[in-house]
């Protein structure tokens, strides 16, 4: 069956309701769940075609019939303090009659190859199966607290200045905050036309925005919560100071009359429990985005390590058996100022590990040291002690579900 198969890209005019077939029948999603969520008909055909237009969208067709598709958004990330290009996979889906003809494999290879010549240097994806993609590559490098506060617990002693405003989910505002934000969040998203679009795709009418401005009337924070059956969910929260944090959490204990608890969901990889007058609460963690470097070499190139007091080498060994651009040995050298350059010759100083292993490592989702202890990385007492000091200690901020 496989020999017969064509792979190409789909288009707007021609694929659209195919591609929202292949994905309502893979996520079963239902034409009733989505008019419960307030969407007219029309708006379920057009929903997905903003993908097509702007997006990299890949399938394999067997004659006329869309058999499996693969979709890569072209978006910007903070690599700490570095703005790179990167792609954000999904539609990932095949129907169950096409599955073990290596079609999926076939489609991720094609687009990482055009991720690369397109000069994004990281992919990630939200994964519906973590072993699927580690098979080929790819690794854990964010995770998603949630949280769940009783009315009593909300806190009832804080004094700041400022205030809060709801505003329409358009305001310049919102916009503004999340890219300064971004800015100075090492793994945040900076969200373009497309990725907003996208932030909002399931939100219901209620959905609120609500803005912190400080006493001089500069908005520092905004959160982005539905009120619902007396329980405050919120989507998301984010503040560029203490004042900020301070304000939010003051508007939401604003609400104890309104709401039996608050839930909401938590990217910056800290507890919020501390925090809390009674910090008696339930917390949950999960992984949440899987990431693979693309190119190790163009990864490298824009990447920066902990400046350093003078210029140290290394060598990776890096295993790669889906991309073989990046199965072998990279000599490099580490500049004063954590820039990398490539090594004419190779270094005493050698580290073996896979792709994904890598990516999990150059993003800080693991210590050098944990990953050494755990067997996924192999190097020498001294060379681990130099990767624990080069490589800066702050995990990844990911909030956004394309």
């Amino acid at each position: 069956m496989s020999e017969k198969m064509r792979l190409r890209k789909l288009t707007p005019e021609n694929d659209l309701e195919q591609y929202n077939d292949l994905l309502r029948y893979a996520f079963q999603v239902t034409e009733k769940q989505l008019l419960d969520y307030g969407w007219e008909n029309e708006d379920i055909r057009q929903s997905k075609l903003p993908v097509l237009e702007k997006a990299r969208v890949v399938g394999w067709f067997d004659g006329g019939r869309l058999a499996s598709q693969f979709a890569v958004y072209p978006l910007k990330m903070n690599i700490f303090n570095r703005i790179c290009r990167i792609g954000f996979i999904t539609s990932v889906a095949t129907y169950p009659e096409y599955t073990g003809l290596g079609l999926m494999s076939g489609l991720m290879r094609h687009s990482l190859e055009e991720m690369r010549r397109q000069g994004e240097c990281l992919a990630i994806l939200f994964p519906f199966s973590i072993p699927l993609y580690r098979h080929r590559g790819w690794e854990i490098i964010s995770d998603k607290m949630s949280f769940r506060i009783k009315d009593r617990q909300l806190p009832r002693k804080i004094r700041v200045g400022g205030c809060v405003r709801r505003v329409e989910p358009t305001h310049s505002d919102l916009m503004r905050l999340h890219n300064i934000f971004a800015a100075q969040t090492h793994g945040c998203l900076v969200r373009n036309e497309l990725a907003w679009g996208e932030y909002w795709r399931w939100d219901v009418d209620d959905t609120t925005v609500a803005i912190y401005y400080d006493d001089s009337g500069s908005p520092t924070g905004y959160m982005v919560y539905l009120l619902k059956d007396n329980v405050m969910h919120i989507k998301e929260m984010i503040y560029l100071d203490i004042n900020a944090w301070k304000g939010l959490w003051k508007y939401i204990a604003a609400h104890e009359s309104m709401v039996d608890e608050v839930t909401g969901s938590n990217y910056s990889n800290e507890s919020i429990a501390f925090w809390l007058e009674d910090s008696d609460i339930r917390e949950t963690i999960r992984p949440y985005i899987m990431g693979r470097i693309v190119d190790v070499v163009s990864f490298l190139e824009q990447y920066r390590f902990m400046s350093s007091h003078g210029e140290e080498s290394l060598d990776l060994h890096v295993h790669d058996p889906f991309l073989e651009w990046n199965d072998r040995a990279f000599p490099i050298r580490i500049a004063a100022d954590g820039s990398v350059h490539p090594a004419e010759k190779e270094s005493s100083r050698r580290v073996e590990l896979d792709i994904g292993t890598l990516t999990a490592l150059l993003l800080s989702y693991k210590s050098p040291s944990y990953l050494e202890k755990m067997g996924r990385l192999t190097t020498d007492p001294d060379t681990l002690h130099l990767l624990e000091t080069l490589i800066p200690k702050k995990k990844a901020y990911i909030s956004d579900y394309i």
